[in-house]
């Protein structure tokens, strides 16, 4: 019997496409996602620095780009949010205890309350018990820390928790610790879906 669910949030919730930011960036003169910008947007993802700092980082490969042309570029893989999505959450909060877990930084959270309004946000969030972005508490999926930290904060059974995620590593990081996994893939299913997987899952 299923008593928690951890959700992702992008491409669970809202959809993303990581895409249009690394085309957009190309547009500012970028060549290449590195090494270096896989280690500062993890440094970011996990509020070690602060949005200014971030910025500037990118723009050290494109230098011809402002940090405003920079941050909308980077805001740009933020997209819609079906509703249909939020009101099947509503509905499942009476039912379990629900969890938000994203890796995400300030600026595309801050950019998903402008797109969609912070009366809509709010509404969202309170679905949750608890939400967990990255840069706020300091953990990245697939870090096992991440996931043990809310287990533990909240005392839960991995056996009676499932984690929802539509990236393979988050999904190997909470099997891990023995949760319950659903790999969503969102091409072809979507979050409104999960009454199917319950059945599956005798919950």
């Amino acid at each position: 019997m299923i008593e928690a669910i951890i959700f992702d949030f992008g491409n669970i919730f809202v959809n993303i496409d990581p895409d249009k930011t690394f085309d957009a960036l190309k547009k500012l003169g970028l060549k290449e996602w590195n090494t270096d910008l896989d280690a500062l947007n993890d440094l970011y993802e996990k509020g070690k620095i602060e949005e200014n700092d971030y910025l500037k980082g990118i723009q050290k490969f494109v230098p011809n780009a402002s940090l405003p042309e920079i941050k909308k570029a980077w805001n740009s893989l933020v997209l819609d949010f079906p509703e249909e999505r939020l009101d099947f959450l509503q509905i499942l909060t009476d039912k379990y205890k629900l969890f938000l877990l994203s890796n995400a930084d300030k600026t595309h959270i801050e950019r998903f309350e402008y797109l969609h309004g912070e009366s809509f946000a709010r509404d969202f969030y309170s679905c949750f018990e608890k939400v967990y972005f990255s840069f706020e508490f300091g953990f990245r999926k697939p870090d096992i820390s991440a996931f043990q930290f809310i287990m533990n904060m909240h005392h839960l059974n991995p056996k009676k928790t499932l984690f929802v995620d539509d990236t393979l590593q988050n999904i190997e990081g909470a099997e891990k610790l023995g949760l319950l996994t659903w790999h969503l893939n969102p091409a072809t299913q979507d979050v409104t879906h999960l009454p199917q997987l319950f059945k599956s899952l005798h919950a």
